[in-house]
């Protein structure tokens, strides 16, 4: 099967080469030294959609990684359904009613006028093409004083314990088609705890669409069964069943004789993710000839019974930009036990995006929940400190998050609390963390096997500690890749992961050792890893792998 981009579009080196002989600047985490091109670098532009240590993430983010957002019409302004921004009056319910008639008159902006509004309640954006627009993240101040708990109940997690799921869903912002919401909330009242993805809560909600024929990873085009049921636009999802021996969770490891080996049989939360599934919209029919928006992300193989099928209704052209979501300082709840007072989550949701939003004093912060091809840009995280800064987790893809902040806590951790990062779990999969600056955290590889990540451009102070239980399988899949890091601690764990992932690549890292958590690779044998330009801080040119991607498609 072909792996070319779709006509009209072609490689370049255009601007990839600009710069190519300035000098890096100097830093105290690593030896400066001049530009330099990886050999990886230059074999990837040769084969950008399957290399096998670098993944292609050039259309990662909001609709294939536009660098402009819509600026629908205003529609509704808050205060004119009796928002009053005096900090004590409970705006919840007025927002919620500027943001339904926004969603009855078919989309457009809701703004919020500058000031400090209170909301008792979860702000919740259920219909598509509504944006909620502040004045700016340092003029508008939503003021948040109850916990999920409160407004929706107790949440206990579906793998069991006494673990609260309100520490890795669920936000008091909260972007998702208003079916799938109410579902979820009905789920959690009646504690049947839920699975949160794409297809509902008990993963029952999809119809065959038709079935795929094989295809490699990177091919765009694919042909199918039955196309009277696709259309140009139309998102479908792309799901790929295990077979009995695990071949596809050792595909998504990157094949060879270490995860043959490995026991899979009993990472009975891991396997609770599969089918694999893959959100996508349709670019062109033409016959069986099925073009996609981006590249396949595995091979489809016979044995995996690959298949196009519907999905719960998404959530699409949705935002909330220009705004500080502050809650109600409270302590740091122990690790897994949060109550929820969380900042904002894009669930169900492809092509929305967060804008210019700053969270503060909450458990977890901004999150990724079966969300996909989302931006999430000049996002800031402050206050406390938080269990997850950042989540990514039930098969989200193609997602791009940059221009972040993780800003330093503001009071020291209580006891018996834990600090991820940046995380990605549950078979997420082509997401780019980008132009980041880390004061606090991890690079959190949750287990769950995420293959195809890619950060790149981040300073971080690696103080943070990963997370996932031992039945959620391995740390990380293939392609993963850390490109220009920047490491103010010296600690190498998650940084440094030649050692740690498989078919993967850590290039342009200062030189870091290590201490604290320490792990050991999930796969024996050779990973089939790559390591480039160690101990340099800024000398890899492109400087941010993403941006040079992006670049690739002129």
């Amino acid at each position: 099967m072909s792996s070319a981009q779709p006509s009209g579009t072609h490689l370049t080196r255009r601007t990839l080469l600009a710069g190519a002989t300035a000098v890096a600047l100097g830093a105290a985490t690593g030896t400066a030294r001049a530009a330099e091109f990886p050999s990886l670098w230059q074999e990837f532009r040769r084969t950008p959609f399957t290399h096998p240590q670098i993944p292609y993430v050039g259309r990662s983010g909001r609709q294939g990684g536009a660098t402009r957002f819509p600026r629908p019409r205003t529609v509704a302004d808050v205060t004119d359904y009796g928002a009053v921004p005096d900090g004590t009056t409970d705006c919840a319910p007025a927002i919620n009613r500027a943001i339904a008639a926004a969603g009855r008159a078919g989309g457009g902006t809701v703004t919020i006028p500058p000031g400090t509004f209170r909301i008792d309640d979860v702000i919740r954006i259920g219909d598509s093409n509504v944006v909620l627009r502040g004045a700016g993240s340092d003029r508008t101040t939503l003021h948040a004083t109850k916990s999920l708990t409160e407004l929706i109940g107790v949440y206990g997690s579906r793998y069991g314990g006494d673990k609260s799921a309100w520490s890795w869903a669920g936000g008091l912002i909260w972007l998702a088609p208003k079916a799938r919401w109410d579902s979820l909330v009905a789920a959690i009242r009646s504690r049947a705890w839920p699975f949160e993805g794409w297809t509902g809560n008990k993963r029952d909600e999809w119809t065959a669409l038709t079935a795929v024929e094989p295809a490699e990873r990177g091919s765009w085009t694919v042909t199918v069964a039955d196309a009277s049921a696709l259309h140009p636009g139309r998102l479908v999802l792309l799901r790929l069943a295990d077979d009995p021996a695990h071949t596809l969770l050792q595909h998504m490891a990157g094949g060879g004789p270490g995860p043959a080996s490995y026991t899979w049989d009993d990472k009975t939360k891991l396997l609770s993710y599969i089918p694999y599934e893959w959100p996508v919209r349709i670019a062109r029919v033409r016959g069986r000839r099925i073009t996609l928006e981006r590249p396949l992300p595995l091979d489809l193989r016979p044995e995996w019974s690959p298949q196009l099928t519907t999905h719960v209704p998404e959530l699409t052209g949705s935002a909330v930009e220009g705004l500080t979501l502050d809650v109600l300082q409270t302590p740091m709840s122990p690790h897994l036990l949060d109550k929820g007072y969380n900042g904002v989550v894009l669930q169900c949701a492809y092509d929305c995006w967060v804008d210019d939003v700053t969270v503060r004093n909450v458990d977890n912060g901004f999150g990724l929940v079966a969300a996909s091809a989302c931006t999430l840009r000049r996002t800031r995280m402050a206050g406390r400190g938080s269990h997850h800064p950042y989540f990514c987790r039930e098969g989200s893809h193609d997602n791009l998050i940059e221009d972040f902040t993780i800003e330093q806590r503001t009071v020291p951790a209580p006891p018996n609390t834990q600090l991820h990062g940046i995380n990605v779990e549950g078979l997420s999969s082509y997401n780019v963390w980008s132009r980041g600056e880390m004061r606090m955290g991890t690079f959190d590889s949750h287990r769950g096997l995420p293959f195809a990540n890619v950060r790149t451009d981040i300073t971080v102070n690696n103080n943070g500690r990963h997370g996932g239980d031992a039945g959620a399988g391995p740390l990380f899949g293939a392609r993963f890749t850390h490109w220009n890091i920047r490491v103010t601690n010296g600690r190498a764990g998650l940084m440094k992961i030649d050692g740690l992932a498989p078919y993967s690549a850590t290039v342009g890292l200062n030189e870091v050792s290590e201490f604290d958590q320490i792990d050991v690779p999930d796969f024996t044998g050779d990973l089939h890893s790559r390591l480039e330009l160690y101990g340099t801080t800024d000398a890899v040119r492109p400087r941010n792998l993403y941006d040079a991607q992006r670049e690739l498609r002129r």
